[in-house]
């Protein structure tokens, strides 16, 4: 007998996350969705769930910033195509994304149908934008590069790497974590040498560069 594919809907808001729910079932009929609500229940979902035929991510979920979600999964989970789904409707962000290892990107207004012909390009192997919307890449070579630094990050060291963005400390990243704080100083110290970094200001300033609309305290601010 056949297993049922598994399908992953990562947004933040419940109604949402339903409404892709009926769109997917109406379409694909039998499959088991999973749903995350922040980074770190989509961080488990994929664990369990690896062998996913399709992730569905919202491009703003709690616990990360911007693109890097798209970059961590694409990394980690090469075999999982990644469809951003978002209120964002710039065709710059939307070729942002494919340039991050997207397989696809779905504005939150597009009608169902619209939806269902993306889902199912995409999981026949092929890449989806809106009508009109190029491929052409549009992220710049900096942005590139710290994401492909990003992506050397292992799970752990990643999750560290964004809660330190949120301006967290050690203690409290140990805390959530559940490990000792030698443990969360010895993951800096990786995530330093990964990211050519010298401080926890400068890795907020590194992942800044993959927010949706990134400022230029990257440039201003990080020490040579």
């Amino acid at each position: 007998m056949a297993t049922r594919p598994t399908i992953i809907i990562a947004d933040d808001h419940p109604l949402f996350r339903t409404a892709l729910t009926n769109i997917v079932t109406s379409e694909f009929g039998e499959t088991d969705l999973v749903e995350a609500s922040d980074f770190a229940s989509l961080q488990q979902s994929t664990d369990k769930h690896q062998d996913a035929r399709l992730i569905l991510l919202d491009l703003h979920m709690p616990g990360v910033e911007g693109f890097s979600a798209l970059v961590h999964l694409t990394a980690h989970f090469p075999n999982i195509p990644v469809i951003i789904v978002s209120a964002h409707e710039e065709p710059e962000i939307m070729r942002r994304a494919l340039d991050h290892g997207a397989s696809g990107f779905l504005p939150k207004s597009c009608p169902p149908e619209v939806m269902q012909q993306a889902l199912n390009t995409v999981i026949q192997g092929h890449l989806w934008l809106p009508p009109g919307v190029e491929q052409t890449p549009t992220a710049n070579e900096q942005e590139l590069d710290v994401a492909e630094a990003l992506a050397t990050l292992t799970p752990q060291q990643f999750r560290v790497a964004t809660m330190v963005n949120q301006g967290m400390l050690n203690k409290q990243i140990a805390y959530e974590l559940d490990v000792t704080e030698a443990t969360i100083k010895a993951h800096m110290t990786e995530i330093f040498r990964k990211l050519g970094v010298h401080s926890r200001t400068q890795v907020a300033l590194t992942m800044e560069q993959l927010a949706v609309n990134p400022t230029s305290a990257f440039e201003a601010g990080r020490p040579s």
